[in-house]
Protein backbone atom coordinates (compact mmCIF):
# COMPACT_ATOMS: atom_id res chain seq x y z
CA UNK A 1 0.00 0.00 0.00
CA UNK A 2 1.16 3.48 -1.11
CA UNK A 3 1.98 6.04 1.68
CA UNK A 4 2.76 9.79 1.21
CA UNK A 5 4.05 11.30 4.82
CA UNK A 6 5.01 14.39 5.82
CA UNK A 7 6.28 15.66 9.26
CA UNK A 8 5.21 12.39 10.56
CA UNK A 9 1.69 12.63 9.79
CA UNK A 10 0.08 10.18 7.51
CA UNK A 11 -1.43 12.36 4.54
CA UNK A 12 -2.43 9.95 2.05
CA UNK A 13 -2.82 5.96 1.85
CA UNK A 14 -4.36 3.94 -0.84
CA UNK A 15 -3.22 0.40 -3.00
CA UNK A 16 -5.11 2.11 -6.50
CA UNK A 17 -2.64 5.13 -7.03
CA UNK A 18 -2.21 6.11 -10.17
CA UNK A 19 1.83 6.83 -11.40
CA UNK A 20 2.48 9.34 -13.37
CA UNK A 21 5.93 10.54 -14.70
CA UNK A 22 7.09 9.11 -11.91
CA UNK A 23 4.82 10.08 -9.21
CA UNK A 24 2.41 8.46 -7.19
CA UNK A 25 -1.15 9.73 -7.93
CA UNK A 26 -3.43 9.07 -5.13
CA UNK A 27 -6.94 8.73 -5.12
CA UNK A 28 -9.27 12.12 -3.70
CA UNK A 29 -11.24 9.68 -1.03
CA UNK A 30 -7.78 8.40 0.08
CA UNK A 31 -6.22 11.74 1.50
CA UNK A 32 -6.58 13.13 4.85
CA UNK A 33 -8.48 16.10 4.09
CA UNK A 34 -7.98 17.68 7.70
CA UNK A 35 -4.30 18.96 6.28
CA UNK A 36 -5.13 19.97 2.82
CA UNK A 37 -5.44 23.51 2.22
CA UNK A 38 -6.43 24.94 -1.09
CA UNK A 39 -3.93 27.14 -2.50
CA UNK A 40 -4.34 29.73 -5.08
CA UNK A 41 -1.13 28.44 -7.15
CA UNK A 42 -1.57 26.98 -10.86
CA UNK A 43 0.69 25.39 -13.14
CA UNK A 44 -0.07 24.05 -16.47
CA UNK A 45 1.55 20.99 -18.43
CA UNK A 46 1.22 20.98 -21.52
CA UNK A 47 -0.35 17.41 -21.84
CA UNK A 48 -2.14 17.10 -18.31
CA UNK A 49 -3.37 20.37 -18.22
CA UNK A 50 -4.03 23.23 -15.52
CA UNK A 51 -3.13 21.46 -12.28
CA UNK A 52 -4.33 23.20 -9.06
CA UNK A 53 -2.50 22.66 -5.58
CA UNK A 54 -2.75 22.73 -2.03
CA UNK A 55 -0.20 23.82 1.20
CA UNK A 56 -0.13 21.40 3.99
CA UNK A 57 -0.93 21.97 7.37
CA UNK A 58 0.74 19.39 10.09
CA UNK A 59 1.47 20.16 13.19
CA UNK A 60 1.51 24.10 13.43
CA UNK A 61 4.01 23.95 9.79
CA UNK A 62 3.32 24.27 6.86
CA UNK A 63 4.40 23.59 3.10
CA UNK A 64 3.56 25.65 0.68
CA UNK A 65 1.75 23.93 -2.26
CA UNK A 66 2.98 20.61 -2.20
CA UNK A 67 0.59 18.62 -3.16
CA UNK A 68 -1.45 19.33 -6.58
CA UNK A 69 -4.19 17.65 -8.73
CA UNK A 70 -5.83 18.37 -12.37
CA UNK A 71 -9.53 19.37 -11.59
CA UNK A 72 -10.12 18.77 -15.21
CA UNK A 73 -7.67 17.00 -17.30
CA UNK A 74 -6.73 16.22 -20.48
CA UNK A 75 -8.26 13.44 -21.85
CA UNK A 76 -4.96 11.96 -22.29
CA UNK A 77 -4.43 12.30 -18.61
CA UNK A 78 -8.08 10.94 -17.58
CA UNK A 79 -6.44 8.54 -15.79
CA UNK A 80 -5.55 11.03 -12.66
CA UNK A 81 -9.02 13.07 -12.60
CA UNK A 82 -9.61 13.06 -8.43
CA UNK A 83 -6.25 12.39 -7.80
CA UNK A 84 -3.29 13.80 -5.47
CA UNK A 85 0.38 13.78 -6.24
CA UNK A 86 3.33 15.01 -3.65
CA UNK A 87 6.22 16.48 -3.97
CA UNK A 88 8.65 19.33 -1.57
CA UNK A 89 9.88 16.90 0.67
CA UNK A 90 6.30 14.76 1.54
CA UNK A 91 7.98 10.95 1.47
CA UNK A 92 5.63 8.89 -0.87
CA UNK A 93 6.42 4.97 0.16
CA UNK A 94 5.07 2.47 -2.81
Amino acid sequence: MAKAIWNGVVLAESNQTVVVEGNHYFPASAINREYFKESSHHTTCHWKGVASYYTLEVNGQKNENAAWYYPTPSAKASQIKDHVAFWRGVQVLP
